[in-house]
């Protein structure tokens, strides 16, 4: 028989790291070990009761069940546009600029296959979402990393950008509330990406889904004149909503952008499910008091995480926003990942390493947020006890 191979794309991308990771800790646990994962930024706690109810009952109704348009209902849209109008101030045309996506991740396939061409050049953020990388090795591109890095703040380096080759680079993937450092967004850093952009023919897609946690002031990048000319946000319920498992996020910029997009989208799925698709219209009505309610759900477990950081030696910026806290290591520490490591198997407490975000991480390591605050107390005192010995 003649040796099957799979293709070549495959050669320049591993097993994501928490599925890896994750199978460990699953593994360690059917050995009774107990671990306490504070790794994966997954919110524990469940949608607004008015969420789900709308959900079962759209559900329970016999002709919901079928294929939907691939740009959703137009009450989603609707609904998309009108809480960008009162979260943020910004103007969309729900028939037009806006495109429902099946997650963040299906937004970063389909915007690199609907931009780059094989060769072409992309900016990635180091350390930054590990994805952004996959998916550009996926479909070929050419990776251009841009540092980020704490002495200046966590903040791309324009001096630095204006150097490399940006006639072959198409396309910026940007992120803030940055993950993982938790760096807040601003209006001067909003206004030189898309001074950036327009400059260079560079569309610049701004991932954004940590906004609205432990943030008093959220914003978006659309916020900006003439940003819709080069830019495209993506947003999502999972994180704001506690609806990661829903799958429920967007897209919004140009119509143009957004029909090369959907030209993409169409060719890949038929839409969502349309119960989900009005639990989502449900969430995004919630007001204020939603909102509120996680942060101070957020805000209690993060005092939690930094007496962790602190308990491990290490430093951290208290100014973080989002659903993690990073910190950086003791420097008598060599090795993020042999760190890490002895906190799993000596303490029984997972925490993510700060290199698989890129090598600007490896001095680092981050807490997620989306634990129970009994098993955040609970893996502080492992730490504190594996620290006393």
């Amino acid at each position: 028989m003649k040796k099957i191979r799979p293709a070549d794309r495959l050669n320049d991308i591993k097993e994501y790291y928490f599925s890896r990771k994750l199978q460990e800790v699953a593994d360690l646990n059917a050995k009774g070990m107990d671990i306490i994962s504070l790794g994966v930024g997954g919110p524990d706690r469940p949608p607004h009761e008015d969420v789900i109810r709308e959900l079962c009952e759209t559900a329970s109704q016999p002709d919901t069940h079928g294929y939907q348009m691939t740009k959703g209902i137009p009450a989603l849209r609707d609904a998309y546009a009108d809480f960008y109008k009162r979260a943020y101030g910004v103007d969309l045309n729900p028939a037009s600029e806006i495109l429902p996506l099946i997650g963040s991740k299906e937004g970063i396939t389909h915007i690199s296959l609907a931009f780059l061409n094989p060769g072409d050049g992309v900016l990635v953020p180091n350390p930054g979402y590990p994805t952004y990388t996959s998916v550009s090795r996926i479909v070929g591109a050419e990776i251009f990393t841009y540092d980020l890095t704490a002495e200046n703040g966590w903040m791309p380096d324009f001096e630095a950008l204006e150097r490399l080759p940006l006639e072959k680079i198409r396309l910026m993937w940007v992120n803030y509330p940055h993950m993982p450092t938790g760096t807040p967004a601003t209006e001067e850093l909003y206004q030189n990406l898309i001074d950036f952009g327009r400059r260079h023919g560079i569309v610049i897609v701004h991932d954004n889904p940590y906004s609205f946690i432990l943030n008093p002031e959220p914003h978006s990048i659309l916020e900006i004149e003439g940003a819709k000319d080069v830019a495209i946000e993506m947003n999502s319920l999972s994180k704001s909503h506690n609806m990661p498992g829903w799958r429920m996020a967007m897209c919004a910029s140009n119509p143009q952008f957004i029909s090369w997009i959907l030209k993409v989208k169409s060719n890949v799925d038929s839409g969502q499910y349309l119960p989900m698709m009005k639990g989502a219209i449900k969430a995004l009505s919630l007001g204020k008091d939603w909102i509120d309610e996680v942060n101070r759900v957020y805000a209690s477990r993060r005092k939690i995480a930094e007496e962790i950081m602190i308990a491990l030696n290490c430093t951290f910026d208290p100014k973080q926003q989002g659903l993690f806290l990073w910190g950086r290591i003791p420097e008598d520490i060599k090795d993020v990942e042999e760190f890490t490591d002895h906190i799993l198997y000596y303490a029984r407490v997972f925490l993510t390493p700060g290199f698989i975000f890129g090598s600007n991480g490896d001095r680092y390591i981050r807490i997620s947020l989306c634990a129970p605050e009994e098993k955040l107390s609970e893996a502080l005192r492992r730490v504190e006890a594996l620290s006393a010995k």
